[in-house]
């Protein structure tokens, strides 16, 4: 990312990298927004701000990929009910 905006305008989301990775977190996007209660929050929360449905799935997987690299990060269980210390 640019450190100004004016310039360049807002960043596009890209479509680099492997395309059937990409499209299998996106089915588990569309999946974890029917069972699990923090991904559809989400994903009403950007659709209620206007935005397409595509474009809340994609916040949706972006979510679901940083959960699977804090867990592994972290080495401890996913925890449905955790809270960031920063938060």
């Amino acid at each position: 990312r640019e450190s100004g905006s004016s310039v360049r305008g807002r960043s596009r989301i890209s479509k680099v990298g492997n395309r059937k990775l990409r499209n299998m977190v996106f089915l588990a996007a569309l999946s974890a927004c029917t069972y699990n209660k923090a991904c559809k929050a989400l994903f009403d929360r950007i659709v209620a701000k206007g935005k397409s449905k595509k474009l809340a799935l994609i916040a949706v997987a972006n979510k679901l990929l940083k959960q699977a690299f804090a867990i592994a990060k972290s080495g401890l269980p996913y925890d449905e009910n955790f809270v960031s210390k920063l938060a």
